[in-house]
């Protein structure tokens, strides 16, 4: 990245990002970079076999932890306590180079979600927690795309500022949308279903699992709903099916890509690592940034397909350990030089 005293150039295709950097070497402010908003927490895990573990997660910080392992700066405003799990979730995100923005640790206190894994590593949640977004949640020139879901959308009064900040960025920068649905934290089914529309229409790229859309349009196929999605706006819709794989659409074609095999020992943070790799990797084909939005919407299905590969091979090393602890970039192979994709 270069010195934040002198403007750095737009990433050429071919660059290669840095390694992700140590709590001790965070990267300058002005540095291009990913926004993240969205809630960090301490996952409570209650496994099958009776045992119990807690680590930090939440499926915005697992995005913005997959994005610095990957080598990417990243800025995370989230809505956590100046207390003990606070700083487990500040020192685990550090380590993995991401930024946390100082407005974070204004909560009474840092949000808690126990997970139970039945004995496929399926998890179901409960919650508590409280989310706003922090003042210095903001997107700049440098900011590439700003991504945000799940609770964060979801649970006010942080969800209708997140809509905002999403309708402030988009003419600067990529809008990035997971719903990540949480069905036990919403009283109000049809007005989070118009919530969820209306962020939607606002994002380039949509990322969502067969579950969300069950769940948005519980008598329709997914897939249907998928290319509806697509027909609201956004330029790449990418569905998530488990072991069938994942199956993604642009303006142009629509693309199977095959689950990456791999031992499931649970499946927390799977979906939120395939996520931090699809930004990525667009950040790595040049498809971010408000100004390469009609690069995106013409994209190349081939270079889509390479994308969407290598976000399968992530979320297939997470799925293969315990907790959300997505690889590193050297655990996990570059994408091919295929036409803008390096």
């Amino acid at each position: 990245m270069t010195d934040p005293a002198t403007p750095a150039p737009r990433p050429t295709p071919s660059a290669e990002p840095a390694p992700p950097t140590s709590s001790a070497e965070q990267p300058p402010p002005a540095a291009e970079h990913i926004l993240v908003v969205g809630e960090a927490l301490i996952d409570v895990v209650h496994r099958a076999d009776g045992s119990v573990s807690e680590h930090p997660g939440g499926s915005l910080a697992n995005v913005a932890l997959t994005l610095g392992r990957l080598g990417r700066t990243t800025r995370l405003a989230t809505w956590i306590g100046q207390d003990d799990y606070g700083d487990q979730v500040i020192a685990w995100l550090r380590d993995s180079g991401v930024e946390v923005t100082d407005g974070s640790r204004g909560a009474a206190a840092t949000g808690v979600a126990t997970a139970h894994l039945d004995a496929t590593g399926a998890a179901t949640y409960d919650f508590r927690l409280s989310w706003q977004v922090p003042s210095d949640a903001t997107c700049t020139p440098k900011t590439m795309a700003m991504h945000s879901g799940s609770i964060a959308a979801i649970l006010e009064p942080g969800a209708t500022a997140v809509r905002d900040l999403m309708a402030t960025a988009r003419p600067t920068a990529t809008i990035t949308l997971d719903p990540n649905i949480r069905p036990a934290l919403i009283t109000d089914a049809p007005a989070a279903r118009e919530r969820l529309a209306s962020l939607i229409r606002l994002a380039d790229v949509i990322k969502v699992s067969d579950e969300d859309l069950l769940w948005l349009a519980p008598d329709q196929d997914p897939v249907t709903t998928a290319a509806e999605i697509l027909d609201a706006g956004p330029a790449l819709v990418v569905l998530t099916r488990g072991a069938q794989g994942a199956l993604a659409w642009t303006r142009q074609a629509m693309i199977d890509i095959p689950a990456a095999p791999a031992p499931v020992v649970d499946t927390v943070g799977a979906g939120d690592s395939f996520m931090g790799a699809l930004l990525d990797g667009l950040w790595s084909a040049g498809l971010l940034g408000a100004g390469q939005r009609p690069d995106l919407q013409s994209s190349d299905a081939d270079v889509i397909a390479a994308i969407i590969s290598r976000c399968a091979a992530v979320a297939a090393v997470t799925v293969s350990r315990p907790g959300a602890d997505p690889p590193r970039r050297d655990e996990v192979p570059e994408l091919p030089r295929h036409g803008a994709c390096t």
